[in-house]
């Protein structure tokens, strides 16, 4: 494994970029590139001028991906009407990594309080299988999911460290949240290490 500590941090960055979020507190700017066996591999940006250097990364080295808005993504539809979202809300785009069970998205919520998302891309979760934020159609149950009854592949969500698990599917709200706390995002999938890819999901609270 590559260490990202050849990354140059000492300059504010301030020029759009997709961002690490590093247990260790650094944050490391650049554009994601794709997300396979346990591994990020990022294009690390080294300052203001530097350009780039291509780094892999544990992923258990790093909390959660911000990325920026403008940033290509696998796949350029977009899912949910935005129509009936109010205005004034707080954003945050993160990565919804296919092999990671919960994402933390880094924003808190609180119970009663409706969330909004817009999801993009595609994710590969099988053989010969890949499939957008809506998840697999026509999917047949499986108990051992974490929503046994939702299509596979879906976005799903929870609040915290419990066990109240929501769909989120290609839904773009409003989400009543359940629960005060940190939101997570992820996969409904029971089997992880065989998946690729992350979706582009903006979170309006």
């Amino acid at each position: 494994m590559v260490s990202i500590g050849f990354v140059c941090l000492a300059l504010s960055v301030t020029l759009s970029a997709d961002t690490l979020i590093m247990r260790d507190g650094r944050r490391v700017p650049g554009q994601l590139i794709g997300v396979r066996d346990g591994v990020i591999e990022f294009d690390g940006q080294r300052g203001y001028f530097g350009g780039r250097e291509r780094i892999r990364v544990n992923r258990d080295d790093v909390v959660r991906i911000e990325l920026d808005e403008n940033s290509p993504s696998e796949s350029s539809s977009s899912y949910g009407s935005t129509s009936q979202r109010p205005s004034g809300l707080r954003e945050r785009e993160v990565a919804v990594v296919a092999a990671v069970a919960w994402t933390d998205t880094g924003i808190d919520v609180r119970a009663g309080r409706d969330i909004y998302l817009n999801s993009t891309g595609r994710i590969h979760w099988g053989p010969n299988r890949q499939d957008g934020p809506g998840g697999e159609r026509s999917s047949p149950k499986n108990n051992a999911r974490p929503i046994p009854g939702r299509p596979a592949a879906a976005i799903i969500g929870r609040v915290g460290e419990g066990n109240d698990v929501f769909f989120v599917g290609a839904e773009s709200g409003p989400i009543r949240m359940r629960e005060s706390g940190r939101l997570f995002l992820g996969i409904n999938d029971d089997m992880l290490n065989d998946n690729s890819g992350a979706f582009r999901v903006t979170v309006y609270y």
